[in-house]
């Protein structure tokens, strides 16, 4: 089963996962929907649920219901809803709360989806990749090199709800950085989406930097006359940086929309997300040529490959040359002729000997000069 084969099932899994979800929330009363997250700390999927008051956050804990109640209620405030992997009753259960569509719901839930921004009524989606570096002792042709998952924010004029899919990009020291800087966070909710795409971008700095030595070390040991890496470890790493590039490449163009002139951003907030264009910007130039490296490597160690190969054939050319000597030598006398010369000399097979030979003497160190042994 190749790799569009097991993307494709996965896709189809999740929809029918989703489709179970609606069957399940279809049969609950519809009053339950809303109570699905009305206690946090009993429910896996709430990472943390917390009501920030110009820029400080609340006491407690609360119901994602009753925090959001309060912070509409309040100008400065707003409340920051963390989910891992929530299922589709779940999230439908806030989606109705902060009243978004089912089309936004489906968008949020689907792992697979390229970074963008996206304007629905007065929510903005803002979808990114998150990215980690997987330790490896080796690189091999199935060494996993970069472990890639989604972020999904909906931010609104006084919530923001993350969600999280996949192993990597978890939010508690964004949340944790953020509360430390009080001025920043009473920007409102877009000081949340600045400060998870700041993480980001530095996650993807500190992923770049570590490719690069596995790329040091494959350049290494690529060019090694005996022991040299196989093509499938170039390969495979080349594979894992194009997935990493898949995750960094398309988050230029919502920055870009971010740091516009006409961005309904706070002008500060605005300047923010302008530096961290330009940190992304670096990552991106690193990344391509990372890229341009690994073809030049693998073409070069193809080419290596296949110089080698020429070498082993005329070695192999060269051996079956000079056993054609006597093989052609014996096959004339073992016609058995009457009349063959030095047949009747008592000398006769010692000469044959010593001409075979000479022979492959001869082309032995002809062979030895032409450098093809």
């Amino acid at each position: 089963m190749n790799d569009t084969q097991v993307s494709a099932g996965r896709r189809v899994g999740r929809r029918v996962g989703r489709l179970l979800g609606r069957v399940i929330a279809g049969i609950q009363p519809e009053e339950r929907l809303p109570q699905l997250l009305a206690r946090p700390d009993e429910d896996a999927a709430v990472m943390d649920c917390a009501l920030y008051v110009r820029g400080s956050r609340q006491p407690g804990r609360p119901a994602f219901a009753e925090a959001y109640a309060t912070a509409r209620r309040r100008r400065n405030g707003f409340v920051w809803l963390g989910l891992f992997e929530p299922s589709w009753a779940q999230f439908t259960a806030v989606a109705q709360e902060v009243g978004v569509d089912e089309a936004t719901v489906d968008q949020t839930l689907d792992v697979e989806r390229r970074p963008a921004i996206q304007r629905r009524g007065d929510v903005t989606v803002l979808t990114l990749r998150t990215a980690r570096y997987v330790e490896h002792a080796e690189l091999t042709e199935t060494s996993e090199v970069v472990d890639t998952g989604a972020v999904t924010l909906l931010i609104g004029a006084h919530f923001v709800v993350s969600v999280r899919h996949g192993g990597a990009g978890a939010l508690a020291d964004v949340r944790d950085g953020l509360q430390q800087r009080p001025a920043l966070l009473g920007q409102g909710p877009w000081a949340v989406g600045y400060a998870v795409i700041e993480r980001m971008v530095e996650v993807y700095h500190d992923v770049a930097t570590r490719v690069e030595q596995d790329i040091e070390k494959l350049e290494e040991i690529a060019f090694l006359r005996h022991g040299g890496c196989d093509v499938q470890q170039i390969y495979q790493l080349k594979r894992e940086l194009v997935e990493f590039k898949r995750a960094v490449l398309p988050l230029q163009p919502p920055l870009r929309l971010m740091t516009d002139a006409t961005s309904s951003l706070p002008p500060a907030l605005r300047q923010h997300f302008t530096d961290v264009l330009g940190r992304l910007t670096q990552v991106v130039d690193r990344v391509a040529t990372y890229n341009e490296l690994l073809d030049s490597i693998l073409q070069a160690r193809l080419a290596q490959v296949g110089l080698d190969q020429n070498n082993d054939m005329r070695k192999i050319a060269a051996w079956a040359a000079m056993a054609a000597v006597p093989t052609a030598i014996a096959g004339v006398y073992g016609m058995n002729f009457d009349h063959m010369p030095g047949t009747a000399s008592p000398w006769g097979f010692g000469a044959a000997v010593l001409v075979m030979c000479a022979g492959m003497l001869v082309l032995y160190r002809l062979f030895r000069k032409s450098k093809w042994l």
